[in-house]
């Protein structure tokens, strides 16, 4: 699933062509995604983009009177394509664009969404979301604060969307290794000096992913339809039964919450 440096690296990627130029029309050829598509979204038509942002791991295209609000769901991607090109299989919703472009969204698998929304920050799906990850407001403070007497596994309170956003699976696992903390921790059991490593740690993780243009999956591409480069830098997530590249000794993989976690027995405690 693209995580928050995915959906960063599509942001950046789309917003220059999108900025300040009007959405000419839109064209829906598949709306059978996580939530079907709504009429509204042809609401859209004759707007002018004033803006491209991401809050957690929805990209938001903010209009004069509303916004568009796309989530990448597991599979999907944004391209930027000529009129001219042929459309591609899972090529769901089209939107032409003034400056002669098009922004295709594609969802093999349909778990994204295409929302449209009059406050896209009092959403449902937005409102109750804690802070962004890279801001000042996601301190050591704020999370100590927040695990106070928490049992939850450290690995599963760092995912939940309504302590911090974007913090997902992969970027979780590298945080937590870099910091010698064990996913399996107790959140109320790590100190405040712990926790400024791991807030630290995510910060820095996330930054990496983002100038490198996001983790490799399978499924991800940039706007420009290229890959990204992080995975090769992986310590942890991917990794079980290889050495850990700071004692040599196997990693090991357990389930939390149904998702992937891998770490070092030695090094993570």
């Amino acid at each position: 699933m693209p995580e928050l440096p995915e959906v960063e690296t599509t942001c950046r990627g789309v917003e220059p062509y999108l900025c300040q130029h009007i959405i000419e029309s839109v064209k829906v050829h598949c709306g059978r995604l996580r939530w079907p598509v709504s009429d509204e979204i042809y609401r859209l038509e004759g707007e002018l983009v004033l803006g491209v942002s991401r809050r957690a791991k929805y990209l938001v295209v903010d209009l004069a009177h509303g916004a568009m609000l796309i989530h990448l769901g597991m599979s999907g991607s944004l391209r930027l394509s000529e009129p001219s090109q042929p459309l591609k299989k899972h090529d769901h919703l089209v939107f032409s664009l003034s400056n002669g472009k098009q922004l295709r969204f594609n969802d093999p698998r349909r778990f994204g969404s295409v929302l449209w929304s009059d406050d896209w920050a009092s959403h449902p799906l937005i409102r109750g979301l804690g802070p962004e990850p890279l801001e000042e407001e996601f301190s050591a403070g704020y999370l100590y604060e927040k695990a106070v007497g928490r049992k939850t596994a450290i690995k599963q309170f760092l995912m939940d969307g309504s302590i911090v956003v974007g913090v997902g699976n992969i970027y979780a696992n590298e945080a937590l290794f870099l910091s010698g903390i064990s996913p399996k921790r107790a959140a109320g059991n790590i100190s405040m000096k712990r926790m400024e490593s791991l807030v630290s740690n995510v910060k820095s993780v996330l930054e990496r992913a983002i100038e490198q243009g996001g983790t490799t999956l399978r499924d991800f591409v940039n706007s420009n339809g290229e890959p990204g480069y992080f995975k090769q830098q992986l310590y942890v997530y991917g990794r079980k039964g290889l050495p850990c590249k700071r004692c040599s000794k196997p990693l090991k993989e357990v389930r939390q919450n149904q998702r992937s976690t891998v770490y070092c027995v030695t090094c993570q405690k």
